[in-house]
């Protein structure tokens, strides 16, 4: 099979919708902080766009997906996208580019350590989040990543030679961004105000609803085809999202009387979270059910959990990312069925119990894995740099402490 317009195109968009969930991530991100630490939030999830842009080319993608190295990481022989062409590639795609795998793979790391900076905002220095990002995508991401996906030279990631399904980065980017997001926010300490102060929610809203579009892009577009696989991938994203959106909203509803705005397109995002594990490998009624109780989870983490444990998630990657991407490892290995996707395998629902072991496996030792190198990476940063903001850039805020603006200069708005 050569190569296909129809795939091309397909995954190209596929691949600008990943890129826009980005922007839509600022907003979402942006809306939830102080007027004061809008622009250095936002800034987090632009820089990190801007750096994999140029380390995935550098070593990213030939660590992540390179020709394997004893199932841990991928060799440097595809460094400076050396050997990754116009013709595909024959082990990921055989109707797309190798190119533009790499490209859409790409949006992924971007977009996965952008969603970290939800943990520690504001009160992380800019010098020290930069060194931040190339450290953990380098030595978190790129190789976890590997694990999962890696299938070059003839040889697969260890966790994807287990028999680990994971459609659209449930391991790679959801528990990975959620757990490491909890350790540093450990790590650098808690905020002195650390009640939710969410500035303009509409803002808020509006990178939630982009989020919620780009997520198409990246579960859908994960089929590598304009296949029947991606269609129902697309259509258990949106299910998910939906669920989760319901099951948060009726939360809300029973237990604080009133439901939000905000907190319905947060259930949104758990949904959403939740799905990214099976998209391709489960039904839309199945998706029903994963989405209801990926919001379920996610409210509880949020609104008991974090307070009960006293961690400063700021904007809450670990109780929406980490828990919801947990429930989604352990839902696809129950729900999965070949009916859906023949590259695939069937879960306890049709009685393979095995898959749920080689889950629990998959999730545990990424999550293992990830808090133990990003706190290693924190630290090793704090020898050289100073991470943490000090009181008088926390209290003036760090748009102007740290980057010399106002978001709303001369608006009148109350810092």
């Amino acid at each position: 099979m050569g190569l296909n317009g129809a795939d091309m195109s397909f995954v190209i968009f596929s691949a600008a919708l990943v890129m826009l969930m980005v922007p839509g991530l600022a907003l979402f991100y942006g809306g939830m902080v102080k007027s004061k630490n809008v622009l250095g939030t936002t800034m987090h999830s632009y820089a990190a766009l801007i750096i994999i842009s140029i380390q995935w080319i550098l070593i990213g993608y030939s660590l992540a997906f390179g020709p394997d190295i004893k199932g841990f990481i991928g060799s440097l022989d595809w460094s400076f996208l050396h050997n990754v062409g116009f013709e595909a590639d024959g082990v990921y795609s055989t109707s797309i580019p190798h190119l533009l795998f790499a490209v859409f793979q790409m949006m992924f790391a971007a977009i996965t350590v952008a969603v970290i900076s939800g943990s520690f905002a504001e009160r992380m220095r800019f010098p020290a989040f930069i060194i931040f990002v190339i450290l953990w995508s380098t030595f978190v991401y790129d190789p976890i990543a590997h694990w999962v996906w890696g299938s070059a030279n003839g040889n697969f990631g260890w966790l994807k030679n287990l028999g680990v399904l994971d459609f659209a980065g449930g391991n790679v980017v959801e528990i990975n961004s959620g757990i490491s997001g909890l350790v540093a926010a450990l790590v650098i300490g808690r905020r002195k105000k650390t009640k939710p102060e969410p500035h303009h929610i509409p803002m808020a809203i509006l990178g939630g609803g982009l989020l919620w579009f780009g997520w198409f892009g990246f579960n859908a577009g994960s089929a590598l085809a304009a296949n029947g696989v991606a269609v129902n991938a697309f259509l258990t994203t949106n299910t998910s999202a939906a669920a989760g959106a319901i099951s948060w909203a009726a939360c809300e509803w029973i237990i604080n009387k009133k439901p939000t705005v905000l907190g319905t397109v947060t259930g949104a995002v758990a949904g959403l979270v939740a799905i990214t594990q099976g998209a391709g490998y489960v039904t839309p009624t199945s998706a029903i059910f994963i989405g209801l109780v990926g919001g379920i989870a996610s409210f509880f983490a949020i609104a008991f959990l974090k307070v009960k444990l006293g961690y400063d998630d700021t904007l809450d990657a670990f109780g929406c990312h980490g828990v919801a991407g947990f429930w989604g490892a352990i839902a696809t290995a129950i729900f999965a069925t070949t009916k859906v996707n023949p590259a695939g395998a069937d879960g306890v629902l049709y009685g393979n119990f095995e898959l749920l072991k080689v889950h629990l496996i998959s999730a545990l030792s990424c999550a293992l894995y990830a808090a133990i190198v990003t706190f290693v990476i924190l630290k090793v940063i704090g020898v050289f740099v100073k991470i943490r903001t000090d009181e008088e850039e926390e209290s003036v805020g760090l748009d102007v402490s740290l980057h010399g603006e106002e978001a709303y200069a001369n608006s009148g708005l109350d810092l």
